[in-house]
């Protein structure tokens, strides 16, 4: 069986917290709670996570499905290099942006959210693992001689390969030449 990768379920924890915290952001500024500016750093610590957290990175192994407009931000997230690329950097974030949102009924649930990936993270770290872009692969346009080998001679319904008989080569070289083909059934007409 293969290895676990951390960093994808931490991925898509810390960009589910974000959401939360944005959420519980805005209960708590609308709902003109007692310290209300917590709500609205979690609106901006949440936006701020969601946008770092948005691409997903590539997996050692097999194929990585890219979210719908994921190539913009990844060109933003790699201008930062080694600052969003390691693991460790992104778990200690993460918990530190956690912190103020702690203190606020509305907000906790994110915060929570927060700590688990940025565990999660740390987890990825210590494996070795770190964020590395899903680049785009030029697509090879299949060249239009080269995947048809050799056109059907027989024209449709077609039996089934196995039930086909193979031309001997007197008759392929008699239809080849354009010569009269020849009936192997008799036929007689009988008139009446």
């Amino acid at each position: 069986m293969g290895q676990i990768e951390w960093a994808m379920w931490a991925n898509e924890q810390a960009l589910a917290s974000g959401l939360i915290l944005i959420t519980g952001g805005i209960v708590a500024t609308a709902g003109r709670f007692v310290q209300w500016y917590f709500g609205a750093y979690s609106i901006a610590a949440g936006v701020f996570i969601c946008l770092l957290e948005y691409p997903r990175g590539k997996r050692r192994k097999g194929s990585t499905m890219e979210r719908c407009g994921q190539k913009y931000m990844t060109a933003v997230v790699k201008l930062f290099g080694p600052l969003t690329r390691n693991y460790y950097i992104r778990a200690v974030l993460h918990l530190l942006l956690s912190v103020p949102a702690g203190f606020l009924l509305a907000t906790i649930l994110g915060t929570v959210c927060l700590v688990i990936a940025s565990a999660i993270y740390l987890l990825a770290a210590i494996r070795g693992e770190q964020w590395t872009p899903i680049e785009q692969k030029p697509k090879e346009r299949p060249q239009v001689g080269g995947t048809i080998k050799q056109p059907p001679t027989n024209p449709p319904p077609r039996p089934p390969a196995e039930v086909r008989k193979k031309p001997s080569e007197g008759e392929e070289a008699g239809a080849a030449a354009g010569g009269p083909q020849i009936n192997p059934i008799p036929v007689t007409d009988e008139v009446v």
